[in-house]
């Protein structure tokens, strides 16, 4: 082959090649593009049918729910945008420790918007608020810009002959740590979480309903102090957000008066016609209207069934034996909502069976549920869903926690079993642990109607009517069975038929009547003085009384909980006289074969908790302010101290039955069997927790105001501090020898008085709506430290005096130790 041949077969080979390189690599660039050409662009919107596929799974309601692979969608119809829905949050379950399942952690108005290409979620706000028609409500509108909480690709769109859709994807907001939608601040605080692990977090389930959305998550936090497992350095829960479509028209309002206890919600309202902006309140309730039709059969007087029955279902998961109680729970407001002007208001149903309404669901909104929970936990609560426009409840679900029922066996045995043979034992008899539930589940409902608890009810009655058989059958314990009046303590041996507990009473019927009677053709403002026609009408009546519920330091001593009567010396007394009857019969009335005593070791410790209340109870007369709320046209103060008398007899009571130490309750038989040690240490603990209530800050502060104002009237702070010391210290005047009881006793008085030299300020704390108070005090510049300096000096004089006329060893060590101590406390150097 010649040279030239030889080139050109090499050529063509070459060029065979390149062209089959270069058809290669175009075929590959080709794959590419087309690959390019099926994957939208980041922002573009595609068709409908390309983002929601055939494979898609598809939940119909409010808003459409797909889910297309791991993929989550919202089809939102456009008839939807801009109007507001409330989006309620709630720890679905939770890690152990944190709370319980079914807590509500936040609460939001939320609008849906159309921008450009985006869906935007914006947060409303009913804080502020003026009439459109107004000027002001510009200013307003301006002063309120409503924030965006989460903004949405658009990803397709849908549009039928009547209809149209905008489909956006919520993978991101529901992954993704989101503060509104996630764990609640004060719990990333406490636990110490860094950051949201996106790994361990995702979607469990998308619900939709005729007229709600259920998006439930699993949220894991990196934390450096959890409160369980602590190896794994995180927390996961589970949260579920329900997003509730507001009515079209909000329901008339009715205006709240701290005369009568309510749930209620409060806007700023800068368009009334006075010279301020003004906080209005109104209550949360639900709408219950008159028919048209039945207007006037109404107007005369004839009880009507409302529009709309309240409607509460029993759980399917309830245990059968229980349902018939929990809907006689229900129901028993009947007789409320009568004083009301309505006939059959609230009923209690079964759901259907998945045969026949699979659909179904406990979370559609449209259903109010009895929810019972397999927990531990012994409680129940009965939270309800409101809208902030008006003030109406949308739905409520009282959860239902399987142990509540350990709780009932442990008050009714610890309170009644003195007198109650059925109370005599750790299971009680079916029936008797039904009336229990029903009495429960009548208390929860109430709070599902508006009502908070009215601890000012109990005290309505004379202690003595509540050993009546005809007073008690008639009107229950208490006048309220929203007030913590528990069961019957007073009662005695002998009091034949007297009543355990406390039914719907006369205050629950007034409150109803009160929030609930329409007013016919009148709006909220014209119905105000009505309303007040109607509390007037009962003004200075203790039956009609309402008081509020109060935590930490409880100022007014006639709003308590767990109390009953209107004297705490003598009602203490009556339960402290049957506490001694339960304890020689603890171990007779827990007794089984082949049990442990654990049993016996629970209500034991059932009655030092009661018996911890009694000393409660009566320790905060001392100090205490009562509350009675009133108008302007009403004469009286709203606040009276207690009175001076009453205060003394309460600090001789204390003397008498805690601080002499109550050896009633040191039973040798039963420490045999349920402790090894601890019956020294738990007298000292009790007497220390009611010595350092009388001598807290506020307590000592409102005796100083008292004195100030009302002179040789009140009970004055140091005449309340010697009567204090003289009891404890009372060996050093007897020359008796001190036990280590009373040694003990002496010790937490002298701490309590070192707390006092070096006692912070304290401040006004928040009032939680009233559940709060709290008395500011400048412990360094008030009489506080100077008396305490003074109680210590006169105090070392006493013991000083006392030493050399005590024979008793341990006495005269105690006493020379009292001494170095109080040394050290006035000199610390």
């Amino acid at each position: 082959m010649t040279k030239s041949i030889l080139a050109k077969a090499l050529l063509a080979t070459f060029i065979l090649c390149a062209t089959t390189v270069q058809a290669q690599i175009f075929k590959k660039k080709n794959k590419q593009t087309e690959k390019a050409a099926e994957k939208p662009k980041k922002g573009k919107i595609q068709s409908y049918d390309k983002v929601i596929t055939k494979d898609a799974k598809t939940d119909k309601g409010l808003f459409d729910v797909h889910v297309v692979d791991d993929k989550h969608y919202y089809e939102i119809p456009d008839s939807l945008f801009n109007k507001e829905m409330l989006m309620v949050s709630r720890i679905a379950k939770t890690a152990s420790g944190i709370g319980f399942g079914g807590g509500k952690i936040n609460t939001q108005v939320l609008r849906w918007e159309k921008k450009g290409k985006k869906v935007l979620l914006r947060v409303v706000s009913y804080g502020i608020v003026a009439a459109d028609s107004l000027p002001v409500h510009e200013a307003v509108v301006n002063s309120n810009f409503e924030p965006v909480l989460q903004a949405f690709d658009i990803k397709a769109y849908r549009k039928n002959d009547s209809t149209a859709s905008t489909v956006i994807q919520v993978d991101d907001f529901l992954v993704k740590d989101v503060n509104a939608i996630g764990m609640p601040e004060f719990y990333r605080k406490r636990y110490k979480v860094s950051r949201l692990d996106e790994k361990r977090s995702y979607i469990d389930s998308l619900r939709s309903y005729p007229l709600n959305l259920e998006a439930r998550h699993v949220k894991t936090y990196f934390a450096k102090e959890p409160p369980s497992n602590g190896t794994l350095g995180s927390i996961s829960i589970e949260i579920n957000n329900s997003m509730i479509l507001l009515p079209e028209e909000p329901m008339k309002r009715r205006y709240f008066d701290r005369r009568v206890g309510w749930f209620a919600r409060g806007q700023v309202d800068y368009g009334l016609d006075v010279q301020e902006s003004k906080t209005i309140r109104f209550l949360d309730r639900w709408r219950l209207e008159v028919k048209d039709e039945d207007k006037d059969k109404y107007a005369a007087g004839e009880l009507v069934e409302p529009k709309k029955q309240i409607v509460y279902y029993v759980d399917r998961a309830t245990p059968e034996q229980w349902v018939p109680f929990i809907k006689k729970g229900i129901e028993d407001w009947q007789v409320a909502f009568e004083e009301a002007g309505f006939k059959n208001a609230i009923i209690a149903k079964d759901p259907p069976t998945k045969e026949e309404d699979p659909e179904w669901s406990p979370e559609d909104v449209r259903y109010s549920v009895v929810r019972y929970l397999a927990s531990p936990i012994p409680n129940a609560n009965g939270p309800h869903v409101s809208d902030p426009r008006s003030g109406e409840i949308l739905e409520s679900d009282i959860n239902w926690y399987h142990n509540v029922m350990t709780l009932l066996r442990n008050w009714f045995f610890v309170q009644t079993a003195a007198i109650n043979p059925d109370a005599r034992g750790v299971a009680f008899k079916e029936e008797v642990m039904g009336r229990l539930i029903r009495f429960v589940s009548s208390h929860e409902v109430g709070h599902t109607l508006g009502l908070p608890h009215n601890m000012g009810s109990s005290v309505a009655y004379p202690v003595d009517s509540l050993r009546s058989a005809t007073f008690t059958q008639k009107y229950g314990t208490a006048p309220s069975i929203m007030d913590y009046a528990r069961f019957n303590y007073i009662a005695q041996p002998g009091d034949e038929g007297v009543a355990l507990m406390p039914d719907i009473g006369i205050y629950d019927k007034h409150a109803i009547r009160w929030g609930y009677k329409p007013i016919l053709d009148k709006n909220a403002e014209e119905e105000k003085p009505i309303l007040d026609r109607w509390i007037l009408a009962h003004a200075g009546d203790p039956n009609y009384r309402f008081g509020h519920q109060q935590i930490g330091d409880v100022v007014d001593p006639s709003s308590q909980t767990e109390d009953l009567g209107d004297d705490a010396i003598k009602a203490g007394a009556y339960g402290i006289a049957n506490l001694k009857r339960i304890v020689p019969k603890l171990v007779e009335w827990t007794a089984e074969d082949g049990k442990d005593y654990d049993d016996l070791k629970t209500l034991y410790g059932q009655v030092l908790s009661q018996y911890n209340r009694y000393m409660g109870h009566v320790s905060n007369n001392i100090g205490g302010v009562y509350e009675h709320h009133k108008t302007y046209e009403q004469e009286g103060a709203v606040y009276t101290h207690v009175a001076k008398e009453h205060q003394k007899n309460c600090m001789r009571f204390l003397q008498e039955e805690l601080f002499q130490t109550p050896k009633w309750m040191l039973d040798k038989e039963l420490f045999s069997k349920i402790e090894y040690s601890g019956s020294i240490e738990r007298v000292r603990s009790m007497q220390e927790r009611t010595l350092n209530n009388m001598l807290r800050l506020g307590k000592m502060a409102r005796l100083i105001e008292n004195e100030t104002m009302n002179g040789s009237k009140a009970y004055s702070l140091l005449e309340m501090m010697r009567d204090l010391r003289r009891g404890i210290w009372s060996e050093l005047r007897s020359g008796k020898t001190i036990d280590t009881y009373r040694r003990n006793l002496q010790k937490v008085h002298i701490d309590r008085l070192a707390y006092l030299m070096t006692a912070a300020n304290q401040k006004k704390k928040p009032s939680f709506g009233g559940y709060q108070k709290s008395t500011v005090v400048n412990t360094s510049q008030s009489d506080i430290r100077s008396v305490a300096r003074a109680e210590l000096n006169t105090l070392k004089r006493e013991i000083k005096s006392a030493t050399g006329r005590t024979s008793d060893s341990m006495s005269k060590y105690h006493l020379q130790d009292a001494v170095e101590r109080i040394d050290m406390i006035l000199d610390p150097q």
